[in-house]
């Protein structure tokens, strides 16, 4: 018999995955995983357990009231989750904090396999997930909180590697006396981490139309978990990267974006430099090298990941060209906070 994961995020950033089984409603399948999701009748009548639909297949029946859910609606994708019956994995934006749906983060352990240094700008980490844990289920694009050994304190990664297999890896952005950076010029294979999650709503949605990614220095990572996954679908949608970094050695892991040249026949990507003495063909911002193309007149879904000054750069761009894609989905991240998403 089939089961689905059912990818629940709830508004304080917080994602949990539960299995569904076939012919079984979310709600049911959340409590059974003891995630007390928002509900009062659960008979279709009261809207309690209202929540939006962001991907996946699934049938509501007719066994509710048009006042717990209209036609319009339904039509933009909410849903009453004690009716929603999945018959494919689904992501269910949730209205509510996971404290207030007595749920909370996941937390798992893993060993450290590879660390790869790039130049003097970034480090590539490679972890192995315990073999008594099940591979990390995470949505392309999020991120988790990884404890710095001997520290007391954790950092933010987003992952770089696709779900779904138990060696994950990171790019991760090289600070002078950095927490992590610091750690990372003694760890060695072997060595153990405590990580949380996964986190934040910047995460590939259902591709229905062309897509436009744009990344700043080691906000490349969550793109390569996406690009990684749009090729195991084998997306045939135009997909175009553009790569922005402030010095030609910051240019990192191009190697791999290429590689996916050959994997996805739709997917381009350029690079872009802003040291003004650099030799980069292409020098300045992200924005000054935005083929008009790419924009598919507005309908494109937008994915961007850097530093706060290249996302307000961004969205200034978009706002003073009147460029109004049909999503637009950010991440903004700082060296020492949590990305900020929206």
């Amino acid at each position: 018999m089939s089961s689905y994961n059912i990818a629940l995020n709830f508004e304080d950033g917080v994602t949990r995955f539960v299995e569904c089984k076939a012919g079984e409603k979310v709600l049911d399948a959340a409590f059974r995983a003891k995630i007390n999701l928002p509900m009062d009748c659960s008979d279709g009548v009261c809207g309690t357990c209202k929540c939006r639909a962001e991907s996946g297949a699934y049938d509501l029946g007719d066994d509710y009231i048009e006042d717990a859910l209209s036609d319009d609606e339904k039509e933009s994708g909410l849903v009453l989750t004690c009716q929603m019956v999945p018959s494919s994995d689904c992501v269910i934006a949730v209205p509510a904090s996971s404290t207030a749906c007595k749920t909370a983060q996941s937390k798992f352990a893993a060993t450290v396999t590879k660390i790869e240094p790039h130049n003097d700008a970034a480090v590539v980490l490679e972890l192995d997930v315990d073999a008594a844990v099940s591979a990390p289920v995470f949505l392309p694009g999020q991120y988790v909180n990884i404890d710095v050994p001997g520290s007391g304190q954790h950092r933010s990664y987003s992952f770089s590697s696709a779900p779904g297999a138990t060696k994950i890896s990171f790019l991760i952005k090289k600070i002078p006396g950095g927490v992590m950076s610091t750690w990372l010029e003694s760890a060695q294979a072997g060595h153990a981490v405590e990580l949380t999650g996964p986190l934040g709503s910047f995460y590939l949605r259902a591709v229905e139309r062309p897509l436009l990614f744009l990344a700043g220095g080691t906000g490349l990572a969550p793109f390569l978990s996406m690009l990684e996954v749009l090729a195991r679908t084998n997306s045939q949608q135009k997909i175009h990267l553009i790569y922005g970094v402030t010095r030609d050695l910051d240019l990192v892991q191009v190697e791999a974006v290429e590689a996916f040249t050959a994997k996805l026949p739709n997917f381009t990507f350029s690079t872009v430099v802003a040291d003004a003495q650099s030799d980069h063909p292409r020098k300045g911002w992200v924005t000054q090298h935005m083929p008009a193309e790419s924009l598919n007149d507005g309908d494109v879904d937008v994915y961007l990941c850097g530093p706060p000054p290249m996302v307000d750069a961004v969205r200034k761009h978009f706002d003073d060209n009147g460029v109004k894609p049909n999503s637009f989905h950010y991440e903004k991240f700082t060296p020492n906070a949590a990305p900020v998403t929206a």
